[in-house]
């Protein structure tokens, strides 16, 4: 019997932001409590990761900051699109990444929304701000490396 190929999970939305801005020391993947409609908008792709962030309360993790546009076609029950989502993580490793935000000064932040198995999940990562020279250095450290690359395709 042939194997079944892995479907590898088909991207919703990527944070740009997190990767030029941010330094990932740690990713994990993590479930979302959702509504109807917000399921219904995530499939046409209609969220916004713009000033998205991880929060912890009481031992929950939290997504602030997500918009997830209105459901055209939803009746009278609508979502609110700017609501706080719970994360489905497991305690051990919300405790985890409270430790660590709070020792070594890292954040949390959405990488990327993605349909697995039907289900929808989001991308976190562990991060560690960079500064606007620590941006710049990685620009030209890419831009050096597309150049010889090039070349080196030429040659």
């Amino acid at each position: 019997m042939a194997k079944k190929k892995k479907k590898s999970p088909s991207s919703i939305a990527l944070n740009k932001q997190a990767r030029r801005n941010y330094e990932f020391v740690e990713t994990l993947e993590a479930g979302l409590v959702l509504k109807g409609t917000e399921v219904k908008s995530l499939r046409q792709g209609l969220v916004s990761f713009m000033d998205g962030y991880i929060n912890f309360k009481e031992g929950e993790a939290w997504l602030v900051g997500i918009h997830i546009a209105p459901y055209d076609h939803a009746g009278y029950t609508q979502h609110e699109p700017d609501r706080p989502r719970k994360l489905l993580l497991h305690a051990r490793e919300i405790e985890k990444l409270q430790s660590r935000v709070e020792q070594k000064g890292l954040t949390v932040v959405p990488v990327r929304l993605y349909f697995s198995r039907g289900k929808i999940k989001l991308e976190i990562a562990l991060a560690k701000g960079r500064n606007v020279h620590n941006r710049k250095e990685e620009l030209k450290r890419r831009d050096i490396a597309r150049d010889t690359a090039r070349q080196l395709a030429n040659y």
